[in-house]
């Protein structure tokens, strides 16, 4: 990261700028034996972050060039302790479930529902929510089996989560 500013990356994605990445990261309150979902895979810094603190990551992204990016630039830089798949990241990834963070990269209006199964009792997810050009970024935890919101940590402008369970559509952004 030279500069704080988002980065493109094609398909009309970009990754988020280094000091919003690392609000973020610090957000999850993460510990060394965490097992981390990151929807949104990019090309892979905020996963290479995650797996600086967590013991496992699991990122998933919706297209393939940018997933054979980020595992290049894991490996590049000896990130062993990731995961890395090409799906739909509304569904989540349960066959490695329970997590005790999910972060998604996306916005859409709500937490897909199969994200909110998946989080472990007493995890936290952060999404930002809307996807129309202002997206508030909140912080959940799971709480008796439900996601109750905990935290907003401000509001910036993502890109919208697409999948089953988010916003329909191809169009890119």
């Amino acid at each position: 990261a030279h500069r704080d500013a988002p980065v493109p990356s094609g398909h009309g994605q970009t990754t988020s700028q280094p000091s919003l990445v690392a609000h973020v990261v610090a957000e999850l309150e993460l510990g060394p034996h965490d097992r981390v979902l990151e929807v949104g895979t990019g090309l892979g810094y905020q996963t290479a972050l995650l797996a600086a603190i967590a013991q496992e990551v699991y990122s998933i992204d919706r297209f393939v060039d940018l997933v054979e990016a980020a595992r290049g630039n894991l490996a590049a830089h000896g990130v062993h302790n990731v995961v890395l798949a090409t799906g739909d990241g509304t569904e989540g990834w349960p066959e490695h479930a329970p997590f005790d963070a999910i972060v998604v990269s996306a916005a859409f209006e709500d937490v897909p529902p199969p994200l909110a199964q998946q989080l472990a009792e007493g995890g936290r997810l952060i999404q930002p929510l809307g996807g129309k050009r202002k997206d508030e970024l909140v912080r959940f935890r799971k709480v008796g089996g439900r996601l109750v919101p905990d935290r907003r940590l401000g509001t910036a402008r993502y890109v919208p989560l697409r999948g089953r369970y988010g916003a329909r559509g191809d169009d890119e952004g």
